[in-house]
C-alpha cells in the first residue's frame, strides 16, 4: 500500500532540468519576380511556401543561375512539393498605368494573399516591402542566394515568365521573343527599329518611347 508520509516531497525529487519547449519552424512565403528590366511582355511574381517538416528540394538555387532545363525540372517539383504557390502575371497596360516599381509591389502583393492562407511570414527579395500586406513581412537584399523559399520562387516566375515570352514569339516573331524574352538586346532594339512597337511593349520605358518619337 501507498505510504503517503513516505512519498518523497517535490523538494526532495530529484528536478530534471528545464528545456525550453521547442518551436516549430514558421512557414515563410518566399517571394520573388521576374520581368522588371525588359522592355516588353509581363512582369511575373511568385510566391512559394515550403512545409517546414517535409524534406528539402535538392538544387535549388537563384534562378539567373540555373540552366533553362533545370529550371523547368525544379518548377514540377517545386508546384508538386509546394505547401502553397502562386504566380501572378502583372500585364503591359498596368505596368504602363501605374509604373514598374508600383507594378511590382502590386505583383507582390497579390501574390502574398494567394499564399497567405499557408503562411506565418513573407520574405520578399529586394529592399522594398509592398504596402498592406496579409501577414508580417522581411525584405531580403539577394534572398534569392539565401532564402530557399525565395529560391523557389526566382524558379516559378522566370519560368513562367519565360514560357510566356515563348507564346508572344509564335505571334510575333519578328522581334526574337524567345531569345532575348523582352530585354534590350541590340537585337530586340534593331526589331524595334524595323518594325515598331507591338501591344506587348512597354510605352512607359524609353527605348521604346523614343522608336514611336522617331518612327
Amino acid at each position: 500500500m501507498f505510504d503517503a508520509a513516505h512519498a518523497p516531497r517535490a523538494s526532495d525529487a530529484p528536478q530534471a532540468a528545464a528545456r525550453p519547449a521547442e518551436t516549430a519552424a514558421p512557414r515563410i512565403a518566399g517571394i520573388d519576380e521576374a520581368g522588371r528590366g525588359p522592355l516588353a511582355g509581363p512582369l511575373v511574381v511568385a510566391a512559394v511556401v515550403f512545409d517546414p517538416a517535409r524534406p528539402r528540394i535538392n538544387g535549388l538555387d537563384d534562378s539567373k543561375r540555373l540552366p533553362p532545363a533545370r529550371r523547368e525540372f525544379l518548377y514540377e517539383r517545386i508546384v508538386e512539393r509546394a505547401l502553397a504557390w502562386r504566380v501572378v502575371f502583372v500585364e503591359v497596360e498596368e505596368i504602363d498605368r501605374i509604373n514598374i516599381f508600383q507594378a511590382t509591389m502590386a505583383g507582390m502583393r497579390r501574390a502574398l494573399e494567394g499564399v497567405a492562407h499557408a503562411a506565418e511570414l513573407a520574405r520578399i527579395d529586394g529592399n522594398h516591402l509592398p504596402p498592406a500586406l496579409p501577414c508580417p513581412a522581411e525584405a531580403w537584399i539577394g534572398g534569392d542566394a539565401r532564402d530557399r523559399a525565395i529560391m523557389a520562387a526566382s524558379i516559378l516566375a522566370k519560368v513562367s515568365r519565360d514560357r510566356a515570352m515563348r507564346d508572344l514569339h509564335a505571334r510575333h516573331p519578328q522581334y526574337g521573343f524567345d531569345v532575348h524574352k523582352g530585354y534590350s538586346t541590340p537585337a530586340h532594339l534593331a526589331a524595334l527599329r524595323a518594325h515598331g512597337p507591338c501591344e506587348h511593349h512597354r510605352r512607359s520605358f524609353a527605348p521604346v518611347r523614343q522608336t514611336e518619337l522617331f518612327a
